[in-house]
């Protein structure tokens, strides 16, 4: 293999179930049979979107990224930042082997990338807020140069609301293929999310989430054919990955009201927080439990029985637990948490201190949808990968890998490597 061109196209939340809707699809079902394939790749833990794509990247595990959360984790702040920007991530990843070679990179919306100094054409997702008023501030302050937004970002982002799907998915692949058109890139990675939203909105499996899925084929076919008009096609690897699948749930729970009602959070008259000694941060079908003394014994002991009792109780939705050091030794994650819980499989966790410890579903947040994810990797339904192209062996079909083995296998293909990699190549996908 190597000094190929990869496109890659992480379609959030797709899972092996919905090749039965893309293997039916005009563009999708010509290259089908010369596909390989993965059925399911293992994610990491917690199973949610920026954490996945930094090891997706990268190679690494959470334990190495440092990225262990979509969230900033700031007890009392209702809305809290997202870790847009790459500083997060400790890792070496595609972008910086691809760029030291002296190739380009180019990526759309892939999570965790602001301000990364490896990509040469970068269209971050850095949603418009306080740090940022317009659209165009957001872009330019997390990385996107003045080029790039005057020739291509300004010509698709007119009506577009960013978030809204499938509109902001359109946006992402009718940037993507510009940046094909006029640079050329060796690396181009994006990030539709519309499968996703249509998943939390609507359950795992329904009529809005067969919609999404079909969607894919035509942005495959638009990138298909910028690479054809490029002159690039034939030396261009594709792969259409997934970071996570999703689960249905039927409510949610406020382990910080629970926390609260033991006296481990203290709410003043306004509601608001002040003062902590335990705090629960929601990664949608786990939390982290974090202390604000990670030393304090007595407070672990009586974080440690109430989770207990929880579990035994079985009303609050945790359906199991692990502590720091059992997590880094099953998952390969780690950070200032004491304690991750895990759904009993219908529970979504919230955030909320205040008012009842259940709440209803609300689709506005990831995280208490109709169905959501941050699960252990084993549960659910399994995100797949797909590679056709030049030097990928055709219908090579393997049933399990874990996903920090994506990126060793795309090093592989560009002629690159990730020394520090927790994953292997794929080589069973490869033409020798």
């Amino acid at each position: 293999m190597g000094n190929r061109r990869l496109i890659v196209m992480s379609n959030d939340a797709l899972v092996y179930e919905d090749l039965e809707i893309l293997r039916e699809m005009p563009t999708f079902k010509q290259f089908y049979p010369h596909m390989a394939m993965v059925r399911g790749m293992r994610t990491i833990y917690p199973s949610v979107t920026y954490p996945v794509h930094c090891s997706i990247a990268s190679g690494c595990y959470p334990d190495k990224t440092g990225v262990i959360t979509n969230e900033k984790v700031i007890p009392g702040q209702r809305k809290t930042p997202w870790y847009w920007f790459h500083d997060a991530c400790h890792c070496e990843d595609l972008f910086d082997a691809v760029h030291r070679a002296g190739r380009k990179t180019a990526a759309v919306f892939w999570p965790c990338t602001g301000n990364h100094p490896s990509i040469d054409y970068l269209i971050d997702e850095f949603w418009p807020g306080k740090a940022a008023a317009t659209a165009e501030e957001a872009f330019r302050k997390s990385g996107t140069s003045q080029e790039l937004y005057d020739t291509v970002v300004r010509r698709y982002l007119p009506g577009v609301t960013i978030r809204r799907h499938p509109e902001t998915d359109q946006f992402i692949v009718d940037c993507a293929c510009d940046i094909i058109r006029t640079y050329q890139p060796d690396l181009l990675m994006l990030h539709p999310g519309n499968v996703d939203s249509a998943r939390h909105h609507s359950g795992v499996f329904s009529r809005e989430v067969t919609g999404a899925v079909r969607h894919i084929d035509g942005w495959l076919l638009q990138l298909i054919s910028a690479c054809r008009n490029a002159g690039t096609l034939d030396d261009t690897v594709f792969a259409l990955i997934s970071d996570h699948g999703q689960m249905d749930v039927v409510r949610s729970v406020n382990l910080n009201v629970l926390f609260a009602k033991s006296g481990l959070i203290e709410v003043n008259e306004q509601g608001e927080v002040s003062g902590w000694k335990a705090w629960s941060h929601s990664s949608g079908l786990s939390a982290q439990i974090y202390l604000r003394d990670p030393a304090d014994g007595k407070t672990r002991d009586r974080v440690r029985k109430l989770l207990d009792q929880a579990v035994e109780d079985g009303i609050y939705g945790i359906g199991s637990y692990m502590t720091e050091e059992e997590a880094e030794e099953k998952e390969h994650i780690a950070g200032p948490f004491s304690f991750i819980a895990e759904s009993d499989g219908y529970t979504s966790f919230a955030d909320a201190w205040t008012g009842p410890v259940c709440g209803s579903l609300d689709s506005s947040d990831y995280r208490t949808g109709h169905a959501t994810h941050g699960h252990l990797p084993d549960r659910g339904p399994q995100p797949p990968l797909f590679l056709f192209g030049p030097g990928i062996r055709e219908k090579a079909v393997l049933d399990r890998r874990p996903i920090v083995d994506e990126a060793p296998t795309f090093a592989r293909i560009l002629g690159v490597s990730l020394p520090h990699a927790d994953g292997t190549c794929m080589d069973e996908l490869l033409c020798p």
